[in-house]
């Protein structure tokens, strides 16, 4: 999650030098996929499990949720809006993620426990957090201002023209995006259990999406000069999202859901906020907010909430499981016992005494 903070900055600055946001969604796939594929070889090849038709159907609803999907509709809602609100509304993720977990019963709620309140309560500060940070502004923290000063980024500011906010389209495609990533969590969770190979299942998924990007974006933009990656914030950009935040990211987050579930990873997409906040203020010399700071404490402290009850929750089925597990001991064990304490009784046969 820390590379997002990184990645909505150069996105960001790559829209407003001109460069259509479905283009850099499909060289971030096709990056992606040429960074991930020798990995998925080298170290999945010989143990990767025998491909079915469920897992190709989930790879392939994966690559259109979890890539195509999400990542369309976050970047033509960051050209409409800015990279706070971009990170702010990403945030609904969590919520999103914790509600369909219910639905389909990969999550409890358990609300009459401990763990259960920790996680409603995280998932709700969370979510106030991102609301307060994008709707509530305040006075302007005095910070001062930031040493690192990036000319380029104030020249693409000041001659961007195309890049205005829109106040309905923004944040609706940013809203969307959230949503449909958080299907690609559960999809992924239910995929992960027979086919827990994450490097070969982001390579599956990027190459199938960057096919997918590729033709929407000429639907939309099919000129040579559309295309081009002459200028060195298109190319930077590009490789970035493709290497970093998809080849690297995706695996990481695949690996983690493997072993920790969909509620656990999303969670961690809060800390994208607080960083970007952070480096827009330090390269870009964006203001800090009252509004800002507060609801980047909320949204942490609903982190460690959410994370606080999932530990409580894996820990108490770690400990039930092990309980089990030595009852089941006991018994065997007595069961052996039982036999080799069993005394010898010989068979009553008819014996002919010859006298």
């Amino acid at each position: 999650m820390a590379g997002g903070g990184g990645m909505n900055i150069t996105s960001k600055l790559a829209i407003q030098s001109g460069m259509n946001p479905l283009i850099l969604v499909a060289y971030r796939q096709i990056f992606a996929t040429i960074s991930i594929i020798p990995f998925a070889y080298w170290l999945e090849w010989k143990s990767m499990p025998r491909m079915t038709k469920r897992i190709v159907f989930q790879i392939l609803l994966s690559s259109l949720t979890g890539v195509t999907g999400n990542q369309v509709l976050y970047f033509v809602g960051l050209k409409y809006s800015t990279a706070t609100i971009a990170c702010a509304l990403t945030n609904l993720l969590p919520a999103f993620t914790f509600i369909l977990a219910l639905i389909f019963r990969q999550e409890n709620l358990r609300i009459k426990k401990t763990e259960g309140m920790a996680k409603v309560f995280g998932t709700v500060l969370c979510v106030s957090g991102a609301v307060l940070l994008s709707f509530y502004h305040g006075k302007v923290i005095g910070l001062g201002e930031s040493k690192i000063h990036w000319s380029y980024a104030q020249k693409m500011e000041g001659s961007n023209s195309s890049g205005k906010s829109n106040l309905l389209l923004g944040p609706v495609a940013l809203i969307g995006s959230a949503l449909v990533w958080s299907a690609w969590f559960i999809i992924h969770a239910d995929m992960s259990k027979n086919f827990p190979v994450p490097y070969t299942s982001t390579a599956y998924m990027c190459f199938l999406a960057s096919f997918q990007c590729v033709f929407i974006a000429l639907c939309f933009d099919h000129s040579v000069s559309a295309w081009s990656l002459h200028d060195a914030m298109r190319l930077t950009s590009a490789l970035y999202a493709g290497v970093i935040c998809t080849g690297l990211a995706y695996c990481l987050i695949s690996w983690t859901i493997e072993r920790k579930g969909a509620l656990y990873v999303s969670v961690y997409t809060p800390l994208q906020l607080v960083l970007t906040t952070i480096v827009s203020w330090a390269v870009l010399q964006e203001k800090l907010y009252v509004g800002t700071a507060i609801g980047s404490l909320l949204i942490v402290f609903g982190l460690y909430a959410v994370l606080w009850g999932k530990s409580k929750e894996v820990n108490e089925k770690e400990d039930i499981e092990g309980t089990e597990a030595e009852a089941m001991k006991d018994k065997e064990k007595g069961m052996k016992n039982d036999l080799e304490l069993q005394p010898y009784v010989p068979s009553k046969g008819n014996h002919n005494v010859v006298t």
